[in-house]
């Protein structure tokens, strides 16, 4: 399913108990990927993808702000080592790349590989690839539903 996206829109893909808001990259630049031990840096492009996971659910307000942050002011991402106490306690986690897979076999924050986003079993499988404009779902459960939200409209309502 090819879905179109505008500059000003968020995609929302809702599951029955959790959700995934993805934005589309406008300007080329370097995310940084904090680990435990080393930092490294991943090139996006214009086309590529921010996506932000809620396995179970939350704000959608909250989510948008994360996807924000990254987006549009370049925010780390930070990556726990696996095993990590904290991971239990994170409620949503971004990746940020042209394909994002979610799967719902990796510890939340702790998958330093921006191919891959943690999430429900009922979105598992999702793959979401970017393009200018557009963004590619492969694989979309059929109890899951599909909606745009206007960047502005997602900060102030809930």
């Amino acid at each position: 399913m090819i879905c179109p996206v505008g500059a000003d829109d968020l995609l929302l893909v809702r599951g029955p108990s959790s959700f995934l808001l993805v934005g589309e990259v406008h300007e080329r630049f370097a995310l940084c990927i904090e680990t435990k031990d080393d930092e490294y840096c991943e090139g996006l492009h214009p086309g590529d993808l921010v996506c932000v996971s809620a396995p179970e659910g939350g704000s959608l307000r909250a989510a948008a702000m994360i996807l924000l942050l990254v987006r549009d002011h370049h925010f780390p991402v930070v990556a726990l080592p696996r095993g990590h106490p904290g991971s239990r306690r994170i409620p949503m986690v971004v990746s940020a790349a042209p394909t994002v897979t979610l799967s719902c076999e990796i510890a939340r924050g702790t998958h330093p590989d921006q191919h891959l986003i943690c999430g429900s079993a009922e979105l598992a499988g999702l793959t979401l690839r970017g393009g200018v404009g557009t963004v590619t779902l492969d694989a979309l459960p059929p109890t899951c539903t599909i909606s745009y939200i206007c960047v502005d409209r997602a900060l102030v309502e809930e």
